[in-house]
């Protein structure tokens, strides 16, 4: 047997696009990066779905723009080079899932980073944001200062969120060292309502 059962965080968060998306549904990329999920979002919504694709760093919305522009999927995402923490002023439609790729640009300047004030705002409005029976799914990389004040965050509020509103879990290998990757995934209970 070749394939290992136990995959990465960002395995896991793939995966469970998958289970979330589906034609027509709406999508948030929160944090675009170089748009591989951007496009793999763009392609689950299908024609009739949508998806908003959020970044402060004009190259990676540039990137994202061309990954989808080589796929046929552009009429598909709205892009926008904004902080992923003005993601209420943007998004008028109710989404059902919301992802979060935290960290830096893959291939880019990695002093540029995520930051907590704007991660911990993003995070509140997503879960705010989201249907009942939707998911916020969060990739945290805590092997950098930034990222280790982002996983105290996470970790502190996923806790305290109220288990009859949120199923959370959390994804870690153990035995990978205190900066490995992990993933997060709260799923807004279905009888919740605002």
């Amino acid at each position: 047997m070749s394939e290992y059962t136990l995959k990465s965080a960002r395995y896991i968060a793939r995966e469970l696009m998958e289970k979330m998306l589906r034609e027509g549904s709406v999508a948030v990329d929160a944090t675009m990066g170089n748009g591989h999920d951007t496009e793999t979002m763009a392609r689950l919504v299908g024609a009739s779905g949508h998806v908003y694709a959020f970044d402060v760093q004009a190259e990676a919305v540039e990137a994202t723009r061309a990954r989808l522009a080589q796929s046929g999927l552009t009429d598909r995402v709205t892009l926008l080079c904004r902080s992923h923490a003005e993601m209420s002023e943007h998004v008028k439609a109710v989404p059902d899932l919301i992802v979060f790729n935290l960290g830096w640009l893959p291939g880019g300047d990695k002093t540029v980073t995520t930051l907590l004030s704007s991660t911990a705002a993003a995070v509140r409005q997503a879960l705010a944001m989201i249907r009942p029976d939707g998911m916020v799914v969060v990739c945290c990389y805590p092997g950098h200062e930034e990222g280790q004040r982002e996983l105290a965050f996470l970790e502190e509020l996923f806790a305290s969120l109220p288990p009859q509103q949120f199923n959370c879990l959390a994804h870690v290998f153990l035995n990978a060292g205190a900066g490995a990757p992990r993933c997060y995934a709260v799923q807004k209970q279905e009888t919740y309502r605002v």
